[in-house]
């Protein structure tokens, strides 16, 4: 589970990069009770913050990189953000945002890894993360659709220390890896990656990427919300067993994520 005792390696913040602002808002508040909080003013706002019961769960910003698609950021925290970016590089990823300070909350940094998944670090200052975790309206699991799994766990385990424990998904559907950060018990898993094929990763081009998973009270509910208010559904919903009930959405500017009602077994 994630909790917001973070530690190396757990992800601590995610946020959105969006070409409309104020839609993204809406969709999101409308799909997951959100409430919308500015850090501009009127209506060319660039970006805010996302509470839940008042809590803060995420951030929103202006989605400005030149040919990039809209997509959720995870972040992971770290002791050193200068030096994961020393080891992304000694393990052949990508800076795409190279270490600046955030004022006092914070440093933070993007990479993408060697096969093209962009996630991001964070090195806590007055700031740690998210007030809210693995609730109803917050993260509560992390997940990686890669195209070589072993390359991916290869890449993650050296820059971030996670460990990895594989289980065969049911009816022949392939391996998941459950990620866990470095000393800690299972208890403390907060996500997984899965081997795919090029062209099951259509909304990246065929690169891997990966995705935030919400918890939700009512996953069907959360579904026909999404529909309602301009987004799609990828996948489900489904029950998955031993995980709860599951579906992949999309949202109106093409953004993925996941919705889960967790199983009483699972919590």
């Amino acid at each position: 589970m994630i909790t917001t005792d973070f530690v190396p390696g757990s992800p601590c913040w995610i946020d959105l990069g969006a070409p409309d602002v104020p839609a993204a808002a809406a969709f999101y508040g409308a799909v997951l009770g959100w409430d919308y909080e500015s850090m501009g003013e009127g209506e060319d706002m660039e970006g805010g913050m996302f509470r839940k019961d008042g809590k803060i769960v995420a951030g929103l910003g202006k989605l400005t990189e030149e040919g990039a698609r809209s997509a959720w950021m995870i972040y992971y925290d770290v002791a050193d953000a200068d030096a994961t970016t020393q080891a992304v590089e000694r393990a052949g990823g990508t800076v795409r945002v190279a270490p600046r300070d955030l004022e006092e909350w914070g440093r933070m940094a993007q990479y993408s890894d060697p096969l093209g998944g962009q996630f991001a670090v964070w090195q806590p200052g007055s700031n740690t993360g998210a007030e809210l975790m693995d609730e109803p309206g917050s993260l509560s699991w992390t997940e990686l659709y890669t195209t070589d799994a072993a390359a991916a766990k290869e890449f993650y385990g050296g820059v971030l220390g996670w460990q990895f424990g594989d289980m065969e998904l049911p009816g022949g559907g392939g391996t998941y890896s459950l990620i866990t950060p470095a000393g800690l018990p299972e208890e403390r898993m907060h996500g997984g990656l899965m081997e795919m094929p090029a062209e099951n990763l259509a909304l990246a081009d065929g690169r891997p990427y990966w995705h935030p998973v919400f918890n939700v009270t009512d996953c069907d509910a959360a579904v026909a919300r999404v529909t309602q208010n301009g987004g799609t559904v990828q996948m489900g919903p489904d029950d998955a067993e031993g995980v709860g009930r599951l579906a992949v959405c999309v949202d109106p500017a093409g953004a993925d994520f996941v919705v889960l009602t967790p199983s009483p077994s699972a919590t």
